[in-house]
């Protein structure tokens, strides 16, 4: 009868285990996202900083303002990867901490509940940031009025 108490225990500690699994996926699928985001802002940092010497005045400041935007996009990308990170990693340790708590009986729930609140803790800063990033990019996408030529009608 051990063993079908074991395969008990086994079955429970997984399904426990699963929740904390699905939010690590949605980490991964969010990585995804930005780090495609941060090689498309690196992408176009290069051209810029091709374009620096090439361009005068306005036009130049203008280059010069773009980079400066690709800059601080690349380190709020950066910053949010890294809290992604360490968000997974606690979940990791909140789901060997369950399977050790289902075999040892060691009294780490407790120990498993603080690191997956410390992980949801650490996806929401990171997408805060990611929210704080497309922001951002919106803004870098304003075209400049002289463009638009609003003072004229078609």
């Amino acid at each position: 009868m051990p063993t079908a108490v074991n395969d008990a225990m086994i079955a429970q500690t997984i399904q426990l285990a699963l929740t904390p699994v699905f939010v690590l996926v949605a980490i991964g699928n969010i990585m995804n996202i930005l780090s495609t985001r941060m090689g498309r802002v690196v992408d176009r940092a290069r051209t810029l900083q091709g374009l620096f010497t090439e361009t005068e005045g306005e036009e130049h400041d203008l280059v010069v303002r773009e980079i400066r935007m690709a800059n601080n996009r690349i380190l709020i990308i950066g910053r949010a990867m890294r809290l992604l990170v360490s968000s997974a990693l606690s979940i990791g340790l909140t789901v060997a901490l369950l399977f050790f708590e289902g075999f040892a009986h060691s009294g780490l729930n407790a120990a498993a509940a603080i690191t997956f609140i410390l992980a949801i803790s650490l996806l929401m800063l990171a997408l805060l940031l990611f929210l704080r990033e497309t922001r951002e990019a919106t803004e870098a996408l304003r075209i400049p009025e002289t463009y638009l030529e609003l003072h004229r009608r078609l």
